[in-house]
């Protein structure tokens, strides 16, 4: 049997304005040692619409899209991304122009293209908040995002081999203290 809860959720969304309408914002950045949000409430609608007004685009590239404009610190999930594309698409703001590799590709409607000119000032908000995110991030840097993964897939699979003797615990401790001291200078 099929799941028709989705519409519920969709239709709810619908009912509001342009402005006022969407899904996502819950992701969060860092900036100044405190935790932001990365986009308010609606906002995903309006990065959406106005990435595929660029260029025609699935799902998975506008995820990839947004995770590089914020340099790492934001990628919205499936979960958020493919129910907003809908509704979208529900309202008659983008349609889909072909699928590549099983993937509907999406490109904006002249509706759509209207409710960008309309609400152009906050969709310029939005990407300028996107770009200091971006510029604030702490993690921009892929390589830096890999060789903290790389740190901490070392200490747990160590750790995960059994107990450490005390010469093991102090080599361990020094050596992250040594690049804790390399990093503060950089």
């Amino acid at each position: 049997m099929r799941d028709f809860s989705h519409h519920h959720h969709r239709a709810r969304w619908s009912r509001f304005a342009f402005g006022h309408a969407g899904v996502g914002g819950r992701h969060r950045g860092r900036r100044g040692g405190r935790i932001e949000r990365m986009l308010e409430h609606g906002d995903l609608k309006h990065v959406l619409l106005a990435l595929i007004a660029d260029q025609p685009s699935h799902g998975y590239e506008l995820m990839r899209q947004l995770e590089e404009r914020t340099g790492g610190a934001y990628r919205p999930s499936p979960g958020v991304v493919y129910p907003t594309l809908a509704m979208l698409e529900d309202e008659g703001l983008i349609r889909p122009t072909g699928a590549e590799g099983g993937r509907k590709r999406f490109e904006v409607s002249e509706a759509g293209a209207a409710a960008l000119e309309q609400q152009k000032p906050v969709v310029e908000a939005i990407f300028a908040r996107l770009e200091e995110a971006a510029a604030r991030s702490a993690l921009a840097s892929p390589k830096v995002l890999r060789a903290m993964e790389n740190l901490k897939t070392a200490l747990r699979l160590r750790l995960s081999r059994g107990p450490l003797s005390d010469a093991q615990i102090e080599a361990i401790a020094a050596a992250l203290d040594e690049a804790a001291s390399k990093v503060e200078r950089t």
